[in-house]
């Protein structure tokens, strides 16, 4: 599976192959009379990838462009399930985090220009469905010991699966960071079902995921880019006083510290010329995985 979302390259012309870190196009001659034809590339498909690389179109302007409305839209919906979640209990929310977590795992790997990536993928996802079940059986009053005991074990186990990876060094480095990564972001999403351990951590996790919501929708209105992100945040803060599931100050600073983490999570799906890929994975689900550890710090300093 190829990704052929790249529609913010400008101009007419052939699609740009997309910069990654764990391969490096050599792109063939071009050019008048004498050029030679490149020799076929040795070393199987990733090598003649990186052989048949298309040319390249210089892209201008800014590399960040925010998501927009429909990923912030998505984000609300993933907000609500997982609202719901923690309303309906623990089991619902852990459903509602997974499904967080497969689209978290999924976007970083693209957001970091590795497509297809589907065994790192996979790995990421299955370390945080590790976690998840991990909390749910051992308790989430024994959350961190748990999800640090699961994140050594998946990343020993990422470490030794790259030791199969036939690519040059380079390319070894970079999709072991990737997916390093990717394994470490996955995981902390556990971080909302861990903060049901605190009392009154269900309210909380809905404060928490409301405000992100909120303040993701805010953020893709067309206002001036300052003001939109004060406009986010008084709506993030705003929505934790108006749900009144906790008291008011501390239902407000957990609120206004889930809109901050949203709008880290939206800046960083924004950066290096993302696809529509991107956006529809990275936009949507880094701003409520951004929120999942900080909500669980916030919980246990306000309401543990």
């Amino acid at each position: 599976m190829t990704d052929n979302h790249d529609w913010y390259a400008p101009g007419p012309g052939p699609m740009p192959a997309h910069t990654t870190h764990d391969s490096t196009a050599v792109l063939p001659p071009v050019g008048g009379e004498g050029t030679a034809a490149p020799a076929p590339a040795p070393g199987g498909r990733a090598a003649r990838r990186r052989q048949a690389g298309r040319t390249p179109v210089d892209r201008t302007g800014s590399p960040i462009i925010a998501p927009g409305m429909q990923p912030a839209a998505l984000t609300a919906v993933f907000a609500l399930l997982l609202a719901g979640g923690a309303l309906l209990g623990r089991p619902a929310l852990a459903a509602a985090a997974v499904l967080l977590q497969a689209v978290t795992a999924a976007g970083w790997f693209r957001l970091n220009g590795m497509w297809p990536a589907r065994q790192g993928i996979a790995l990421a996802f299955l370390a945080g469905v590790t976690a998840e079940v991990a909390v749910l059986v051992d308790g989430a009053d024994n959350a961190p010991a748990v999800i640090i005991g699961t994140l050594g074990v998946w990343l020993l186990f990422v470490l030794v699966m790259h030791l199969r990876h036939h690519g040059t060094p380079e390319e070894r480095l970079s999709s072991l960071t990737a997916t390093a990564a990717s394994t470490l972001i996955t995981v902390l999403a556990t971080g909302f079902l861990a903060a049901t351990a605190v009392p009154a951590g269900e309210d909380a996790v809905v404060t928490a995921v409301v405000a992100v919501g909120v303040a993701t929708l805010a953020r893709a209105l067309p206002l001036p880019g300052v003001v939109s992100v004060l406009v986010a945040l008084a709506a993030a803060t705003g929505s934790g006083i108006a749900l009144a599931r906790l008291e008011t100050p501390d239902g407000a600073l957990i609120a206004l510290v889930a809109g901050v983490c949203a709008l880290i999570g939206l800046r960083v799906a924004s950066y290096d010329f993302p696809s529509r890929f991107v956006h529809f994975t990275a936009g949507v689900a880094l701003p409520l995985t951004a929120a999942a550890p900080a909500v669980y710090v916030m919980a246990r300093a306000l309401l543990g």
